[in-house]
């Protein structure tokens, strides 16, 4: 095995491939950006992003399915908050490349 040469296995890989895909949209990036300075509702995303609610929530949905923001329901509302144990995780695949 080279230096740099790890296997993460095909599942890891997906895994990976999944991060970046859901990182490589910019509203999704956006709204990375704005949780970053705290928890926001969903309501509160579209709003300063003058996008639909549901627009809002397949993009939110999406960062959920690769672990990149977390949910928490209070009352009639949902909560959304970066996970940075996800977004750590997609930034070990560039650490490999730093050796």
């Amino acid at each position: 095995m080279k230096k740099f040469e790890i296997d993460y296995g095909k599942a890891k890989l997906m895994d990976y491939y999944d991060k970046f895909k859901a990182l490589s949209d910019p509203i999704r990036l956006d709204i990375l950006n704005e949780l970053n300075n705290g928890e926001l509702s969903a309501g509160d995303i579209a709003e300063k992003f003058a996008l639909p609610n549901s627009k809002i929530s397949y993009h939110l949905a999406i960062l959920k399915k690769v672990d990149m923001v977390t949910e928490r329901k209070y009352k009639n509302f949902i909560f959304y908050s970066l996970n940075r144990n996800g977004i750590q995780e997609a930034s070990t695949w560039f650490d490999r490349f730093q050796k």
